[in-house]
């Protein structure tokens, strides 16, 4: 049994990983700004409090495995999780935490040595979601450069993933590279379900240690 610390888990994804972790039996701590509404789960306990509250963070890790952010990428308040990434340092290095990032598919390349997916398809992205995806592809590029005893990984889901395209749980999935993944159709999708499977099967039997990788069907 490990012991998580979810930031954002209340969220889509945040919500998924921690039902799906605390399903496998291990214990969760779920952080948010407001709890008020979260469901109870067995094994979960939910925190009010802030991705940007460093002194939090480093207290709520204490004893934890694994630090993981599902919190928005360009935050609301003018803050980003870049501005995060000194805190996440210290963390991961004072406390021994293995830090896992929900991140999207933007920093992806649709193909091997080609564009990346926030180039190739800019002119069908809406314009305000590009703050989020150029984000989580600078703070990628930062985590690239953190010291190497600060191990990492980084979750790009397919193209199509979102609250509004749920799809159902199947428990299957693909893994790859830097390199989006597409079906034979062409198609690039996976569900909630699916992604936080994957995700936790991460943190079980860790395999990408300070590397990025995506999950498709």
């Amino acid at each position: 049994m490990s012991k998580l610390v979810v930031y954002g888990g209340t969220g889509y994804a945040g919500s998924r990983i921690v039902a799906e972790a605390a399903g496998r039996g291990h214990q969760v701590t779920a952080v948010a700004r407001n709890i008020a509404d979260a469901p109870p789960i067995d094994g979960v306990a939910y925190v009010a409090g802030n991705f940007y509250d460093s002194a939090q963070m480093l207290e709520l890790t204490k004893g934890a495995d694994v630090l993981i952010s599902a919190i928005h990428a360009a935050g609301s308040d003018g803050e980003s999780i870049l501005d995060a990434l000194p805190s996440l340092i210290e963390v991961t290095q004072a406390n021994g935490v293995r830090l896992g990032i929900v991140a999207g598919a933007g920093s992806l390349f649709v193909s091997e040595g080609g564009e990346q997916v926030r180039v190739a398809y800019a002119s069908a992205l809406p314009a305000e979601a590009m703050p989020e995806i150029n984000t989580h592809a600078d703070f990628l590029e930062a985590l690239r450069q953190t010291p190497e005893d600060v191990d990492w990984f980084f979750v790009s889901p397919a193209l199509s993933f979102g609250s509004h395209v749920p799809g159902e749980r199947t428990g299957v999935y693909r893994v790859g590279g830097d390199v989006l993944l597409t079906d034979d159709a062409g198609q690039s999708a996976i569900s909630g379900d699916d992604y936080a499977i994957a995700f936790v099967d991460e943190i079980q039997t860790p395999v990408h240690h300070r590397k990025r990788f995506t999950v498709a069907y």
